[in-house]
């Protein structure tokens, strides 16, 4: 049995690429482990079989011969105990690779979210607008102690890792401005995720299953 992402076949423009089925198949092909998508409209992740897998009704859930897992993260580390190319082979670390992916998910996104949220999704309003410099300051702060951890470093460790894969990844969702890609560290080491083999498949792919309509 393959394993078998759970995804959408739609996604606006701004959200393409960026979905979070998308780390779950950069982890898979990382560690080269073939896969099957099952994607499905927004209806559709609304339903009762759908919401049996996946409580919350997001994406992505996932299923192989072991486990059935939602939480793109839990997914990612699944995958990561099963491979080499995304865990290291010592105790420590396997340890370490861990908590830089739990890092980019409680010590980064969140202070990503409320930025997009204002950027995105209620630009122009005035609440929103009065928000931005506090949520900007606060995320650039964070961003530079990412940045003076990485400064001369390739990776967050010696080598790749799931963790690297999980923090670009979070790192990518700031796209739409300049603070990954014009910043003289994580810009390039975004870039350098993004230059693998594996993410450039992982991302046609993706891009491949958006054949749908948009709902309504």
């Amino acid at each position: 049995m393959k394993p078998t992402i759970y995804a959408l076949n739609w996604a606006p423009d701004f959200a393409k690429g960026q979905v979070r089925d998308l780390r779950v198949r950069w982890a898979l092909e990382e560690a080269g482990i073939d896969y099957q998508a099952n994607c499905m409209s927004f209806s559709e992740k609304a339903q009762h079989d759908y919401l049996a897998r996946q409580p919350f009704g997001q994406v992505p859930a996932y299923e192989d011969e072991e486990v059935q897992l939602f939480e793109s993260g839990a997914i990612v580390l699944h995958i990561a105990e099963k491979s080499d190319a995304l865990m290291p082979t010592d105790p420590a670390g396997k340890a370490r690779a861990r908590m830089w992916l739990i890092a980019a998910l409680s010590s980064i996104e969140p202070f990503i979210f409320p930025y997009q949220d204002i950027i995105l999704f209620n630009a122009g309003e005035d609440w929103a607008e009065a928000r931005k410099p506090e949520a900007e300051k606060r995320l650039v702060d964070r961003l530079g102690q990412l940045a003076a951890w990485l400064d001369g470093k390739d990776y967050l460790e010696d080598c790749f890792t799931a963790g690297d894969l999980y923090m670009m990844a979070c790192l990518r969702s700031l796209d739409t401005t300049d603070h990954i890609s014009g910043h003289s560290i994580l810009g390039p080491y975004v870039a350098r995720g993004e230059a693998r083999p594996a993410f450039k498949r992982a991302l046609a792919a993706q891009m491949a299953d958006f054949t749908g309509s948009p709902p309504g």
